[in-house]
């Protein structure tokens, strides 16, 4: 009895002390954490993955658009053991596009695979009766300019020129591949949006609001094919 009555007495004398350091301990671990949340800045947003959608099925989030034509577009496999998005256009024009909401100043980099497997002949975003690609790449923002990566059939590698064909509407295209040299074969892109807007027109990029994955063939009624995986947006480039 005696030994019970002592360790009741005991209890009664030190949990509120233990208890009071366990919260103390607890609350902050927790501020702590919250703390170091908030300063780490995100890694990656990933905006499409087809890994986990699944072949035979169109990846949620995102809707096709069309601007001619009959859209051509399905979850397929990627030949390296994963996913992949494929498109393809016979003289016709659509997209696939979804809502974003990136802080450039936290994830400058756009990364993606892509692969060409077929170019529509003779196209040449420079001129709007050739303005047809296998693959782009669009990245619009709430001042509502847009940036576009292209591969294109014959604008040099490295081009950068405005691409807008309708007044008000401000288009810089970067052309990130061009011809057949690398046809059917799965590249990555980096760029940093951040840069590429500033250099575009002059100023801080503001919040990336939306994305879209094109294709068209319509102008120059020949045939495109392409394949898109995994896009994020990312704090350092992919490697």
């Amino acid at each position: 009895m005696a030994t019970g009555w002592r360790f009741g007495v005991v209890w009664k004398d030190t949990a509120p002390s233990l208890l009071r350091g366990y919260l103390k301990k607890l609350l902050l671990f927790c501020t702590a954490s919250v703390f170091i949340q908030a300063s780490t800045p995100q890694l990656a947003t990933i905006v499409l993955n087809p890994a986990s959608v699944g072949v035979g099925r169109l990846p949620a989030d995102w809707t096709i658009k069309v601007n001619h034509g009959k859209p051509d577009v399905s979850v397929c496999e990627d030949g390296q053991g994963g996913a992949c998005l494929h498109l393809k256009s016979v003289k016709s024009s659509f997209a696939l596009e979804r809502s974003v909401d990136v802080d450039p100043t936290q994830q400058p980099y756009l990364s993606w695979r892509w692969k060409v497997a077929e170019l529509p002949s003779g196209a040449d975003f420079r001129h709007t009766s050739t303005d047809d690609q296998a693959a782009q790449v669009l990245v619009a923002f709430a001042d509502r300019k847009v940036l576009t990566y292209i591969w294109d059939s014959s604008a040099p590698k490295g081009t950068i020129e405005s691409a807008s064909s309708i007044p008000l509407v401000h288009i810089t295209a970067f052309v990130c591949e061009s011809g057949g040299a690398e046809r059917n074969r799965w590249l990555l892109e980096n760029r940093n949006v951040a840069a590429d807007y500033q250099r575009a027109y002059g100023k801080p990029a503001p919040h990336v609001k939306g994305l879209r994955l094109q294709i068209n063939s319509q102008h120059t009624g020949t045939t495109a094919e392409s394949y898109f995986g995994e896009v994020a947006f990312r704090n350092s480039p992919q490697e």
